[in-house]
């Protein structure tokens, strides 16, 4: 009798996963690209910016920046990411401290021959103090739109304090 409930567990295991792998299907989001922000290594703007290694989102740091007037903080260019007929999702974890004003994430795509083009997350800016949240904003890259340079910025239009943490590009299938 033994004998008979193994098979029946290693089917019922196998199937579970199967499962699971078929739940995550081909419409999950894939991560293209991750910046934790662990140091100042590739971050662009130097300029009222530090690292935070006490507030952190992953533990790891995180950015601070204090503006005192609004600010574009230029943080990340990929380069080539050979990347087409999907999203381009740039998502983050942002917290604030005391801002008046919005702040919000900001993508520009590079386009050989036609030049830069952004998305910005508008829809959810955020104000005040807030604890960390996650942030996005996609740019739907057409058949033959294959960005020859993603720049991954920071908002700030007022003033106050913000951190950004665990930045990811994601890539997902157009809807």
């Amino acid at each position: 009798m033994n004998t008979q409930k193994i098979p029946i567990v290693a089917f019922v295991f196998i199937m579970t996963v199967l499962a699971a792998a078929c739940s995550q299907g081909p419409d999950r989001p894939e991560e293209i690209g991750r910046f934790p922000i662990n140091d100042m290594e590739g971050i662009i703007t130097r300029s009222g910016v530090q690292i935070d290694r006490e507030i952190t989102s992953d533990g790891n740091g995180s950015l601070l920046v204090t503006a005192n007037e609004p600010v574009t903080v230029k943080l990340y260019e990929t380069g080539d990411i050979h990347l087409e007929n999907a999203q381009l999702i740039y998502r983050a974890q942002l917290r604030t401290e005391n801002v008046e004003g919005q702040v919000y994430l900001e993508m520009w795509c590079s386009f050989p021959g036609k030049g830069e083009f952004f998305s910005r997350a508008l829809q959810s800016p955020l104000s005040g103090t807030m604890e960390w949240s996650t942030q996005e904003t996609p740019f739907l890259l057409q058949k033959g739109e294959n960005p020859d340079n993603v720049k991954m910025n920071l908002v700030i239009n007022g003033k106050g304090k913000v951190w950004i943490d665990d930045i990811r590009l994601v890539m997902a299938p157009l809807r």
